[in-house]
């Protein structure tokens, strides 16, 4: 290897319909490269950062299923990303009540 990092991306639009409003797919893409504490480490700073805005907190719910999904074949990735997924998905529906939980489930049905 170069250095030189490919940042993969991922067009949600034409995938599902959903355009994306962050850069959380590259930013997870990124950390990647990077391993597992790198991962955890982008997961934990996003969650505290955006928690208290449900359009971004979604969005973080379905890149990280969307990861998930992209490392089927690596199980350490995939099971760590399916882990922060539930994890998220659970905190959502714990604590998002309203017009909020209708975004939620709206966005990522």
């Amino acid at each position: 290897m170069n250095g030189v990092i490919t940042i993969k991306t991922f067009n949600s639009k034409d995938f599902c319909g959903y355009e994306q409003i962050s850069t959380f797919y590259e930013d997870f893409s990124i950390a990647d490269h990077f391993g597992i504490d790198a991962i955890k480490d982008t997961y934990k700073r996003a969650f505290k950062e955006w928690k208290n805005d449900v359009k971004m907190v979604t969005e973080l719910d379905m890149v990280l299923n969307w990861k998930s999904w992209e490392h089927a074949n690596n199980a350490e990735l995939c099971n760590l990303y399916a882990d922060m997924y539930y994890e998220l998905r659970d905190w959502c529906l714990d604590n998002l009540k309203g017009d909020d939980l209708t975004y939620y489930f709206r966005t990522t049905d």
